[in-house]
C-alpha cells in the first residue's frame, strides 16, 4: 500500500483470483463484481462467502442484478435488498449501487431503502456509474449526499475519466470533502498522472487488466471467439503498482 500518502485505489475484479492479486499489488480496496463484459452484475453468493474468507483489504459488492439500464422493476429491487442483507451478514466493508427515475434524476426514495439497509449493518455505499447517465450531475451528486452515500464513482458523464476530467474537478470542488469522487473508466498508468493533477481526486478507480492465453491445449476451431473463449482477462500486478507509484 501507499505509504505516506493519503489517496486510495480500489480495484475492479470479477473473480476471487483477481481480488487476491490486486490485494496482494498493493490495492486498498477491490470492489467485486461479475459480467465485466456488460458493466458488471451482482457476482454470486459463494464467491462472496469465499472473498471474505481470503481477503484483508476492503471489499465493497456490486449489488446490480442484470445489465442495461438502471432502471428497475419491484422483483428486481427485491433481489436488490435481499442480496445488500447477505453482504451485510457475511461481513463485507460496502455495497455499490445506483438507480434512476424514467426522468434521469436519482430514485432517491428506493436508493434511500438500500442506503438504510446497508447502514444497518455498518456497510460503506458507493453511488456507482449510474450516476453518470442523470441528467443533472450537480443536482444528482446533491441528492447522493442528501442520501448519505459514502462516494460517486463517476466519469465525469462521459465515456472516459480523460474525457470528462474538467467536470470531475468540478465536482470535487462543490462536493468540499461532502463526499468522495471517485474517478473510473479508461485509467491507466499512462494517463493515470494527468488524471490525478487536473481533477485533485482522493481515490481511483479501474480494472487494470490484462489479457493472457488460456492453458487449454485442445480448441474446437468450429467455434468463432477463440480468444475470448480460450484466454482470460486478468488484473494486472504491474499495472496497479505502477498507479500507486502515481497516488504516492
Amino acid at each position: 500500500m501507499i505509504k505516506g500518502s493519503d489517496k486510495q485505489l480500489e480495484v475492479c475484479v470479477d473473480s476471487v483470483n483477481n481480488a487476491l492479486t490486486a490485494q496482494l499489488a498493493g490495492a486498498h480496496r477491490v470492489e467485486f463484481c461479475a459480467g465485466l463484459s456488460e458493466g458488471g452484475i451482482t457476482p454470486s453468493l459463494a464467491q462472496i462467502g469465499m472473498m471474505q474468507q481470503l481477503l484483508h483489504i476492503q471489499f465493497n459488492v456490486l449489488i446490480r442484478p442484470r445489465g442495461g439500464d438502471f432502471l428497475y422493476d419491484d422483483t428486481e429491487f427485491e433481489m436488490m435488498q435481499s442480496d445488500i442483507h447477505y453482504c451485510g451478514r457475511t461481513g463485507c466493508d460496502g455495497v455499490v449501487i445506483g438507480m434512476l427515475l424514467p426522468d434521469g434524476n436519482i430514485d432517491k426514495e428506493r436508493s434511500r431503502e438500500l442506503i438504510c439497509i446497508a447502514h444497518q449493518y455498518g456497510m460503506s455505499v458507493t453511488f456507482h456509474r449510474a450516476f453518470d447517465r442523470s441528467k443533472d450531475l450537480f443536482q444528482a451528486m446533491e441528492d447522493i449526499i442528501e442520501l448519505g452515500c459514502h462516494r460517486i464513482l463517476t466519469s465525469g458523464g462521459h465515456n472516459t475519466a480523460i474525457e470528462g476530467a474538467t467536470v470531475i474537478g468540478q465536482l470535487i470542488t462543490k462536493a468540499n470533502n461532502r463526499i468522495i469522487i471517485m474517478p473510473g473508466a479508461g485509467i491507466t498508468p499512462e494517463n493515470a498522472g494527468d488524471l490525478i493533477r487536473k481533477t485533485g481526486l482522493k481515490e481511483l478507480h479501474g480494472t487494470f487488466r490484462s489479457y493472457r492465453p488460456g492453458f487449454m491445449q485442445y480448441r474446437n476451431t468450429n467455434f468463432d471467439r477463440q480468444d475470448e473463449e480460450y484466454g482470460l482477462w486478468q488484473t494486472d500486478a504491474v499495472k496497479i503498482k505502477a498507479i500507486l507509484n502515481h497516488l504516492a
